[in-house]
């Protein structure tokens, strides 16, 4: 974290990781970045949508950021190969998982870059996946869900970007598919509804175009003196 080279977005939040470990591109961890993530079970069409997003989004100057399961993930790394691509794992950069994704991690770690708050060698466990999530939040503008259950990690990673202050977007599906309950719940709440890569660059540039928050008053810690207040007579 005292590095000069840390990358910024996730330096700012307010539970930044003490280190991170990068294999590949560690420059493209500064760059805008937006996150898209969802359902391991995901329908062809999620799929396709997914990828679809992060061709457009990375085709527009966004660098793609997921976390390498199996669904929507691994169709947003794919999307973002030629235009760049992060990949935030549970467990060391060296340990391969899901393992059916081995040739799709190494050509990030050739081409974009894999990052983890956790040492080389670790084995990915249930415990590491909330502070993955934080990193993959951490380091994007906005994070995109795209088919979620309402009981997905992929909700996990959105409510850490909204108190990251990060914008979150959820695509809507049909009211009787559970595997869109999550998203159809995050529009129900605030979500920004998202169709097209077109809404997510809108939704941005808003976010960018609000003013700062005004700076809080200093508190004073000078000693005040008290006069008692006399009744008038």
């Amino acid at each position: 974290l005292s590095d000069p080279d840390y990358p910024a977005a996730p330096a700012a939040i307010a539970d930044p990781p003490p280190a991170l470990f990068v294999k590949g591109d560690s420059t493209l961890l500064n760059n805008p970045t937006i996150a898209i993530v969802g359902a391991r079970n995901a329908s062809t069409n999620g799929k396709r949508f997914a990828q679809e997003m992060a061709t457009d989004l990375g085709n527009a100057g966004y660098v793609i950021m997921s976390g390498l399961a199996r669904g929507v993930d691994g169709a947003a790394h794919l999307g973002a190969l030629a235009t760049g691509t992060i990949a935030g794992v549970a467990g060391g950069i060296d340990v391969v998982c899901p393992p059916k994704h081995a040739e799709l991690q190494a050509r990030i770690g050739e081409t974009g870059a894999v990052v983890s708050d956790q040492a080389i060698g670790t084995q990915p466990t249930a415990r590491h996946s909330p502070a993955c999530n934080r990193i993959i939040s951490g380091l994007s503008a906005g994070v995109l869900v795209v088919e979620a259950a309402l009981k997905s990690g992929s909700l996990i990673t959105a409510r850490l970007a909204l108190e990251q202050g990060r914008e979150v977007f959820a695509v809507p599906g049909s009211p009787r598919d559970p595997g869109c309950g999550g998203t159809n719940d995050l529009v129900r709440q605030g979500a920004a509804l998202t169709k097209t890569a077109e809404d997510i660059l809108e939704g941005l540039e808003r976010q960018m175009l609000r003013p700062p928050p005004a700076p809080r008053r200093p508190i004073s810690f000078e000693p005040v003196e008290l006069k008692a207040e006399i009744d008038p007579v």
